[in-house]
Order: C-alpha cells, then structure tokens, then sequence
C-alpha cells in the first residue's frame, strides 16, 4: 500500500494504483501526474492483449458526488491522454479521456472495462485549451461529461460497474515516451447535477 497522497479538494486520501513517473500536488486543487513511456490502461477486445501500467490516483469516495478537473497536456504521441478515472478492481474500470486521436486530433474519448475486456468511443475533437472533464455517481450510475470551454456540460456517457469504486486521476502514454498531465479547478461535490442530460 503507498503512502497516501492529500489533496484538498478531494475529501479523501487518494493512493497510487500504479505509482507515476513523478507527480507534484500544487496547491489544495492542483496535481500533475507524469506518465512513463508506454504506459496504458486498456483490454484489447479484439484480442488477448492487456496493458495495465498506467499512473492512476485514486480515492474511496462514498455515496452521490461529482468530481471533476480541468485537464491539460503537452500532447506528444498518438493516445497521450489526461484521464479521469473510476476503478473497480484490475479487470473493471472506466476512463474519460482527452486524448490525442491518431488524425492527430485531441478528443474526448470514453472507455470502460468489464471483465478485463475494454470498449472504446471516440465522441467528439476538442480545442485543447479550456477542456473540463467530470464524472458523476448517482446511485449506482455513473456518467461523464465534458466542458468544452462553453459553460456546458456535454453528456459522454451514462453506465454502471458492479462494486465499490474509486475515483482519481490518471496519465497515460501508449505509444509514447511519457506524458505530464496538468489536473487543476479540483473540485467535488456530493450534489450530483438533478438533470444529467441538459448540461448543468
């Protein structure tokens, strides 16, 4: 078990799944996260191939809450991505990503694991700067959005895992040599949005 990282804005101790390359807490909302090289969290469903190395950070959040961070990254290869992240256990999980597509595009980008198996969705290319991500549990749904720099948050998805999770952060760079991911604006609360579809 490793020594648990404090975060303000998150009401919990967060530990390290995976520990990082190197990470820095910068104020009581603010971590970067340092991803090594090739370093992923996916189930290929089209064969046996499981990568699990990826950085993540995760807490033990109880009941409803919203999480959610901006994210940002010196995008460097295909599939560099800062992630918010929900983790069940090693075969179970969920990521919400902006990530780098291979047209070289950033994207937000949904991918959840049942099983060891991972889907993956490609939703929609963003303008980089000014990316906020978010994830919701409401009873035993979750959801993710995005904000895409216009005060609206855009549903993502809507799903659920079987288990108790924990929520946190993570970086990841599949075909690269490391990525820096920039989690700032932390914030939680335990009103999760009444309406998950309208962009409040």
């Amino acid at each position: 078990m490793t020594d648990p990282v404090e975060i303000p804005a998150v009401p919990a101790p967060l530990r390290w799944l995976v520990a990082p390359a190197g990470h820095r807490v910068e104020g009581p909302d603010r971590v970067t996260v340092t991803a090594g090289p090739r370093t992923d969290l996916f189930g290929d469903p089209g064969g046996p191939d499981r990568v699990a190395n990826a950085p993540a950070l995760v807490a033990a959040l109880d009941g409803d809450f919203t999480l959610s961070a901006r994210v940002a990254l010196d995008f460097g290869a295909t599939y560099d991505a800062g992630v918010l992240f929900v983790h069940v256990d090693d075969g179970n999980s969920a990521k919400l990503c902006l990530e780098l597509s291979p047209q070289g595009r950033p994207t937000i980008v949904s991918v959840v694991t049942r099983d060891g198996v991972s889907d993956d969705c490609n939703s929609f290319t963003v303008d980089p700067d000014g990316v906020r991500l978010r994830v919701t549990r409401t009873g035993t749904a979750f959801a993710f959005h995005a904000d895409t720099g216009d005060g609206f948050w855009h549903l993502i998805r809507y799903f659920a895992l079987k288990g108790p999770a924990r929520v946190g952060f993570l970086a990841q760079s599949p075909t690269g040599e490391g990525s820096t991911v920039r989690f700032t604006e932390i914030t939680h609360t335990r009103t999760p949005p009444k309406d998950l579809r309208n962009g409040e």
